[in-house]
């Protein structure tokens, strides 16, 4: 055998047993020449070298690629390990670059990197250049000429894995020597989890002193990062819609909408609302009788109402976010509920206890007591039910869990309050005589 067999052989053995420091190599050269190569290589070594190249060089690649290479690694390689890959690229060529695979393969990819807006990886920034801990200074400052990018205070800097080890500010850069590797400067910085809230990015922010927040997966692959700006005005216009969303106004009116844009997005729910208002004022109508014979019956429905009320808005709250980040789906509805009915319960004893002490001594009877303390139990119980149940079942339906939730659930609580209550005054005064 010519020691040029050999000398290929050894090559190509040890590509396969160790493709990441080859990876590492290639970073250093251009998109043709790593493109070349890698059209030559098994899909498995093909995908461990684009896996571990730099964010950008990697992007760089899959431009450069053949539509049949492109498809030969895509098409065999996990949804996960496509979108961390694809995501690098331009919005215009990741669009085209997924029409190419087939639709099961595509939309597994879509919804990878679809991150929900309440979760860090929705704020982040997927073109980030990161450096090796084995370049030298000498190696970055040729990669930081070649980028020109004047903004960048710090590097981020990866082992062979991808896994994020830390940052170096351009300053220890500077001062340093050509022959100095980043892993003698590189410095511990904080880092977020990619499905993790959006409040704990704006913690971070908020607690720290610095500019950027890098975005991790949970090995600690380094994705992308949260840039100040973006965090600020994503959280802020986020907030604003779901707030507008929530109480029935359309997520895209502004405070200078015109009258007639902003009549046409709310008048539907004002007009669903009416209805439902009338829904539970009937009611309150079916059980007038009752009402007239105990008048100070009237006065604690609002008690009731918005006790229940109260409890059904934490519920909502809490499983809003759920589903929002992911943490709950639709088909797990059953112990969402189950959970917050246990809630309900024991805060519904705890508060009826306090509220029928007051009603005792504000009525001086033992009935008006007894009745609202029951009821106090029985509605917020189903409030917390409703509260779970309503955004689940809008996001079962294919609805924004946030549109108008808090109208569903408000008719909800009020209607089942008012029932409960007045239904128990109506069975116990009639039944047992009590009042």
């Amino acid at each position: 055998m010519e020691l040029k067999e050999i000398r290929s052989g050894l090559i190509d053995k040890y590509i396969k047993l160790f493709p990441a420091e080859v990876a590492v190599t290639f970073n250093s050269f251009t998109a043709g020449e790593i493109v070349e190569f890698i059209e030559n290589q098994p899909v498995d070594v093909a995908e461990e070298i684009l896996t571990n190249l730099s964010p950008d060089v990697v992007a760089t690649v899959i431009e450069r690629m053949d539509e049949p290479i492109y498809l030969s690694i895509f098409e065999a390689i996990d949804p996960y390990t496509a979108a961390k890959l694809l995501s690098r690229t331009k919005k215009s060529l990741l669009d085209r670059a997924l029409k190419l695979l087939s639709e099961r393969k595509s939309n597994s990819i879509r919804e990878m990197l679809s991150y929900p807006p309440e979760a860090a990886g929705y704020l982040m920034d997927t073109r980030i250049t990161t450096f090796n801990a084995q370049n030298t200074v000498d190696q970055v400052l040729n990669k930081l000429r070649s980028i020109g990018d004047k903004k960048m205070v710090n590097l981020y800097v990866t082992d062979s894995k991808g896994r994020l080890l830390g940052k170096v500010f351009i300053q220890t850069i500077a001062i340093s020597t050509p022959e100095t590797t980043l892993a003698e400067l590189v410095i511990p910085c904080e880092s977020i989890s990619v499905m993790s809230p959006a409040e704990e990015a704006v913690k971070l922010f908020e607690e720290g002193r610095f500019i950027n927040l890098p975005v991790v997966d949970m090995d600690h692959h380094i994705l992308g990062i949260i840039r100040n700006s973006a965090l600020v005005a994503a959280t802020q216009k986020d907030a604003s819609e779901d707030v507008l969303a929530m109480f029935g106004a359309g997520r895209e009116e502004r405070a200078l909408s015109t009258p007639l844009f902003a009549v046409k997005k709310r008048l539907p729910w004002l007009q669903i609302n009416l209805a439902t208002a009338f829904l539970a004022a009937s009611i309150v109508g079916a059980f007038e009788e009752t009402i007239a014979q105990v008048t100070v019956l009237a006065v604690f429905l609002p008690v009731v109402a918005g006790q229940s009320g109260n409890t059904g808005s934490q519920a909502l709250a809490v499983t809003m976010r759920g589903l929002a980040l992911r943490e709950i789906q639709t088909s797990q509805w059953w112990k969402v509920a189950r959970k917050e009915v246990a809630v309900g319960f024991i805060n519904g004893v705890a508060v009826a206890l306090t509220t029928a002490i007051i009603a005792y001594f504000w009525a001086s009877s033992f009935g008006i007591a007894l009745v609202i303390g029951t009821s106090m139990v029985l509605s917020m119980v189903i409030a917390g039910f409703s509260g779970a149940v309503v955004p689940i079942v809008l996001k079962a339906f294919g609805q924004d869990p946030a549109q108008s939730s808090s109208i569903v659930l408000t008719t909800v609580t009020d209607i089942m309050g008012f029932l409960s209550f007045l239904g128990l005054a109506t069975l116990l005064g009639s039944a047992l005589g009590i009042f």
